[in-house]
């Protein structure tokens, strides 16, 4: 459980809030996949958002073995329809959060290995029972019984049924990205399911860990990659909100700075946030810097804050659901929904669930769902 203060400044996206807000974090589970996974909802301690959420927060060499699984997955399960790589990555995301920190190799291996602890009933990690050993240490580096192995956290027992090679080197290796990658879509797709269909999505999710908290958690990183895996679509906008919403869609990829951006363009941002994240050395936007940009260049005018936003324009209640959200208009979210004086971020609508936002240190401008904000507060129609 963590909880953070927003404090409304100068700059900031954020406002003095009423309440404290909290996050959770699921407990660990076990099953036949992973029986250690630290499920993590992510911080959101600076902007409400988990961190990820775009092909820009995965290590490239990750992305290039997600998507190359789902084309390699067609050879062993040719009945297995919708893989496709933001399932791959949301569930990479929860067991690894993409092998950050690691060394991937141009063939795909990672180092140092990536490990879950030993499951041997001594309560770590919320593990009561013991499993035997079934590799001998080939691949979780000990006889003396499993531990769950690779960005994809096979036990050896799992592994030993899905591993295939896909780098050509004769070795199914579950420590190397493009065969861990695609043992995971084998595993998902099953006898050949249509992941395309809610349900049977998440029935895959379930049986690789059958944990309802773990399915949610998995389902909501692979809608934030879907909605980032594709541009909008923008036929039908025209005119004014067709130049705000280029504008901003034009940002992506600028990094994420606290205070940054004004009618301009990036600037460098100022310190600190709550957290202590400095923007002072990052030449990019905050959430509220990247609206002002985007309508300044349709000759609009926006205040610098996130919650002073909210008074500009024709509001649209939170009660309307985000249904009536138009392409163009601002979303808002505070952290008291009703109250705007707590609205602490804002993006850009864009169409089909989907916004332009600039979510939180660390990360960079990018598609998101609208969903991937918690306390969706309305909008404002200015156009």
């Amino acid at each position: 459980m963590s909880a953070s203060r927003r404090r409304l400044g100068r700059w900031g996206c954020v406002v003095v809030l009423l309440l404290l807000a909290a996050v959770c974090c699921a407990a660990p589970v076990s099953n036949a996949i992973s029986a250690y996974v630290a499920l993590r909802t992510g911080s959101q301690e600076d902007g409400g958002i988990a961190e990820g959420g775009s092909a820009a927060d995965i290590p490239p060499r990750m992305l290039a073995a997600y998507k190359k699984a789902v084309q390699s997955a067609a050879h062993y399960v040719p009945a297995c329809r919708g893989m496709r790589w933001p399932v791959l990555a949301g569930i990479a995301k929860v067991e690894s959060n993409h092998a950050i920190g690691r060394t991937i190799a141009a063939n795909g291996d990672i180092t140092p290995k990536i490990y879950g602890v030993l499951l041997n009933g001594s309560g770590q990690g919320g593990n009561t029972t013991a499993v035997r050993d079934t590799d001998g240490g080939r691949w979780d580096g000990t006889s003396r019984g499993e531990r769950a192995v690779g960005p994809f956290q096979f036990l050896p027992s799992t592994w030993s049924s899905v591993g295939k090679d896909a780098g050509g080197d004769g070795i199914a290796d579950p420590h190397n990205a493009d065969d861990a990658a695609l043992g995971a879509a084998i595993y998902l797709c099953g006898d050949g399911r249509d992941l395309t269909k809610r349900t049977q999505l998440k029935v895959a999710i379930w049986r690789y860990n059958q944990s309802a908290a773990y399915t949610d958690n998995v389902l909501g990183w692979i809608d934030q990659y879907t909605a980032a895996a594709s541009d909008p679509e923008l036929k039908n906008v025209t005119g004014t909100i067709r130049t705000v919403i280029d504008a901003a869609l034009s940002q992506r990829g600028v990094p994420y700075s606290w205070g940054g951006g004004n009618a301009s363009g990036k600037s460098y941002g100022i310190c600190c946030t709550p957290s202590g994240k400095s923007g002072t050395n990052i030449k990019g936007f905050d959430c509220s810097g990247l609206t002002v940009y985007a309508y300044a260049k349709a000759g609009i005018s926006l205040p610098r804050t996130a919650a002073s936003q909210a008074g500009v324009g024709r509001r649209i209640p939170a009660s309307l659901g985000t249904g009536a959200l138009k392409p163009g208009d601002l979303v808002f979210y505070a952290t008291a929904p009703g109250y705007d004086a707590t609205i602490y971020h804002v993006g850009i609508y864009a169409g089909g669930g989907r916004m332009i936002n600039a979510p939180r240190p660390g990360t960079v401008v990018r598609l998101d769902a609208v969903s991937a904000m918690s306390g969706y507060a309305g909008g404002a129609r200015l156009l």
